[in-house]
């Protein structure tokens, strides 16, 4: 590396000044513009103003209000700690959490003002705690891992074992603010298990869904409304997923883009 750029001439080297340096042109040169030949865009006024979908009716808004009093209904019966996190997690990922604030912001409050937690030594549910805690805004310390560390820092073999933990821990490590020496070494740990993991015969194929994907890249950093699209087909193959849940999800995103289109249309006009 250079440390700094002399000002002297290259010895024997002289420079013509009689043509125009490199990068120079002359008024009297006509300018070629290359074209990078790019498709034509499909989205023309035309093709705009002809996107529609039945979703927009009154009846299938009130189906979608229908089935959100079936799904608030269901908050009345989370009572265990683990449950209530696995169910925010789901309507998060299903894109449909906006429509419960006050509920989840209400299980929230009261899991991070206990305490006391029958899950602490539970690496799948303290991880999923520490995202979701973090992800609404409250202060978490990453000390609540060190239980699941060796006395030199490294986290216990033992827990490899548990993909469901391993796939948690990973996820919640992208969380981490800088510098954090425990959250960084979950993300070695945790990616070199689930990679592992791959490479078995593994029979269930919802995990494996969830693990190809988010090894591709996280979920703190996709692209949250496509995250749901995709969610939506993986939770469908679920073994034991809520089928009332599955249908306020498909119908809610399909009434949403419903509005999304008509707003596209009438900001174009």
């Amino acid at each position: 590396m250079l440390d700094r750029l002399s000002s002297a001439p290259y010895p024997g080297v002289q420079l013509d000044t009689r043509r125009p340096a490199r990068g120079q042109i002359n008024s009297s040169q006509e300018v070629t513009r290359r074209s990078a030949k790019f498709q034509t865009s499909i989205w023309t006024y035309e093709y705009i103003q002809s996107l529609s979908s039945e979703y927009k009716e009154v009846m299938y808004k009130e189906q979608c209000l229908m089935l959100r009093e079936k799904v608030r209904m269901m908050f009345k019966k989370m009572e265990s700690e683990i449950h209530q996190l696995e169910f925010i997690d789901v309507l998060q990922r299903l894109g449909v959490a906006y429509q419960f604030p006050s509920e989840i912001r209400n299980i929230l409050d009261n899991i991070y003002n206990t305490q006391t937690s029958k899950l602490k030594n539970n690496l799948y549910a303290t991880s999923l705690k520490f995202r979701l805690l973090t992800q609404h805004g409250y202060t978490i310390s990453t000390d609540v891992f060190v239980c699941f560390q060796d006395k030199r820092g490294n986290f216990e073999k033992c827990h490899s074992l548990y993909v469901e933990g391993m796939l948690a821990l990973y996820e919640s490590s992208f969380h981490s603010f800088e510098d954090e020496i425990i959250l960084n070494e979950a993300i070695k740990f945790t990616s070199k298990c689930l990679k592992e993991y791959m490479l078995k015969d593994n029979r269930d194929a919802y995990i494996s869904n969830l693990i190809n994907h988010t090894l591709e890249l996280p979920l703190h950093w996709r692209i949250p409304r496509w995250e749901t699209q995709w969610f939506i087909n993986v939770y469908e193959s679920k073994q034991n997923m809520n089928p009332i849940l599955l249908q306020f999800a498909k119908m809610d995103f399909n009434v949403v883009q419903s509005i999304y289109q008509e707003d596209l249309k009438q900001s174009s006009r």
